[in-house]
């Protein structure tokens, strides 16, 4: 076959760029038509100038411009040493580079004087390959010395991932107070606020007498608001270093009267109002739990699982000690508390009053402080530093109208008002100071149309009946001063607006939803398992997940749970950590 005449080829000797290095680097080691001398101490190294024009702006400069040096045939660099001048002189001719911890922080330094960027970027690389918790600090610390970025970003992102760690180093011990003080501020820091008290103080008794004037203005970084009440009232306000600071005295006492007020209407008129609204720091994630219930409509399950938003995958969590049927699950100051319930064998079954406890940090269960009453089918939240248990079953059977209020900040429960009319299965929430018990069913299984409302600060109650209340079975959530009612043997989703005192009609479920349950993650809702009712009239547990999203007034799917489940918990927890321990 003839081919047709071709006009033009175009040709790429891919070899030749790298050929002529190599040749220029044989003329340079033979001295052939080598036109300059770098010099160093008693070493004089041969270079041809358009060379080094061509591999550097600091000698392009030197050389095209109407410097001395242009007329020289000698040029003397006083601050770089002969061996770190011929490692460079190498680079140029060869593109090569031996770095290692000898030679890496003179190199740099030439490199960035001579002006070769991507030597300099090479020997950041190498450093950043050394980093580890024990002198990321360090390297923090020299990146600035170097001004180096990219090694700065490295190493100031493991010094906040690797907070636990770091914090324990002698690196730190070494941090002059400005260079405290701006690490434990920032936002980004994987550590829980336990944490950075137990870190400044480490700090200061490093040099007790020279630092010890320091603890004010550090305290001030610790986010008094995200510490547990026992921790800060019993351990922190009790550390003889925090009694000698009257600032820091005055801090724990602020947040004590914050705490006891229950009215928040006290941060608008307090001089620690900028601390007390400070963020919690981002790396302090919200992470959806789901924990005990019934399982595939067999027995009460042990399980807990944690959602993890950006792989929209399940993890599992240490299984619950026992089974307990109809507990109540709720959290308070990022633990999870699972309340009462009723625990079966195959003789014999019991109401309990035990209450289990989990931390993300430790993903172990551990028994915290008994309720005063056995009670199971009750329902349970949360409020500043306070869980409130309502109402439900007691040893024997009958409904109640208890309510008792475990105080956390110190460790212990107290009965409280009782309920004006006891009811199972409400929907319940609390917001604005107040608790809010929606409709429910009375001892003879029959709906309540009755809203009431507990006044937290005066432990008293008060009663509105209203006919748009017809909900047995449903969850409830607050989210801007709006509390939303989700189901109870309906379809129904209804947001009861505090603020103005009326009922606002929402998007649907898909499905007649009952005995599901509820959480608020990122400002929206998150609808977990739960029986529905098909086009059958037929009865069916569900493994459904759902999101509402309040400003669009919308449903969308976020795929099934790992199993079918009902009358579980279903709760937000805050936690710094990524993965758990299986155990």
């Amino acid at each position: 076959m003839d081919l047709e005449p071709v006009e033009q080829y175009h040709f790429k000797d891919a070899e030749l760029s790298c050929s002529l290095l190599l040749q220029l680097n044989r003329l340079r080691k033979e001295h052939i038509l080598t036109d300059v001398w770098l010099c160093s101490d008693q070493t004089e190294i041969p270079c041809h100038k358009n060379v080094l024009v061509s591999s550097s702006h600091y000698f392009r400069a030197m050389f095209c411009n109407n410097f001395l040096e242009k007329q020289q045939s000698k040029i003397v660099l006083k601050s770089i040493t002969p061996v770190i001048l011929g490692t460079v002189i190498d680079y140029v001719y060869t593109g090569q580079a031996r770095i290692n911890m000898n030679n890496v922080l003179p190199l740099m330094q030439a490199a960035a004087m001579l002006q070769y960027g991507r030597l300099f970027e090479a020997c950041s690389s190498f450093l950043q390959m050394q980093l580890s918790p024990n002198n990321c600090l360090s390297m923090i610390r020299l990146s600035e010395i170097l001004n180096c970025d990219s090694l700065r970003v490295k190493a100031k992102e493991m010094a906040k991932r690797s907070f636990s760690d770091v914090s324990s180093s002698e690196d730190l011990c070494e941090l002059s107070l400005p260079e405290l003080m701006g690490y434990l501020e920032d936002d980004g820091l994987y550590a829980e606020e336990e944490q950075i008290f137990e870190t400044l103080v480490a700090w200061i008794h490093h040099d007790p007498l020279s630092r010890k004037g320091a603890i004010s203005d550090l305290f001030k970084k610790v986010r008094l608001r995200y510490i547990h009440p026992t921790y800060l009232f019993q351990f922190i306000a009790n550390d003889p270093l925090i009694q000698s600071s009257t600032l820091c005295t005055e801090l724990i006492e602020s947040v004590r009267r914050l705490m006891f007020s229950v009215s928040t209407k006290y941060i608008k008129n307090t001089e620690f109002e900028s601390l007390w609204v400070a963020q919690r720091r981002y790396t302090c994630q919200d992470r959806l739990v789901v924990v005990g219930g019934r399982k595939n409509n067999e027995q009460t399950s042990r399980e807990a699982l944690v959602f993890e938003e950006h792989t929209q995958t399940w993890q599992r969590l240490a299984k619950l000690p026992i089974r307990l049927y109809k507990a109540s699950y709720v959290a308070l100051h990022s633990v999870l508390y699972v309340i009462g319930g009723l625990t079966t064998t195959a003789k014999y079954s019991q109401v309990t009053s035990t209450v289990y406890t989990l931390s993300l940090k430790t993903n172990q269960w551990r028994l915290a402080e008994p309720m005063l009453e056995p009670r199971f089918g009750h329902q349970s939240l949360s409020y500043l530093h306070f869980i409130f248990v309502l109402g439900g079953l007691g040893p024997d059977r009958q409904v109640t109208a208890s309510v008792e209020r475990f105080n956390s900040m110190f460790n212990q429960w107290e009965s409280m008002a009782p309920m004006p009319e006891a009811v199972l299965h409400p929907a319940v929430a609390a917001t604005n100071q107040r608790i809010y018990i929606f409709g429910g069913e009375n001892a003879m299984q029959n709906p309540v149309r009755l809203i009431q409302v507990y006044h937290i600060a005066r432990n008293m109650w008060s009663n509105m009946e209203n006919r748009t209340v017809k909900n047995v079975s449903a969850p409830a959530a607050v989210i801007d001063d709006k509390i939303y009612i989700i189901g109870g043997y309906t379809r129904r989703m209804i947001a009861y607006d505090t603020t103005s005192n009326r009922f606002i009609k929402c998007a649907n479920l898909k499905e007649r939803r009952m005995h599901h349950s509820v959480t608020v993650l990122n400002n929206k809702l998150y609808v977990t398992g739960g029986r529905y009712i098909n086009g059958h009239d037929v009865i069916q547990d569900s493994d459904g997940f759902e999101c509402y999203d309040p400003k669009t007034d919308t449903w969308m799917s976020k795929g099934p749970l790992p199993h079918k489940l009902f009358d579980h918990g279903s709760l937000t927890l805050t936690s710094v950590q990524q993965t758990w321990a299986k155990s």
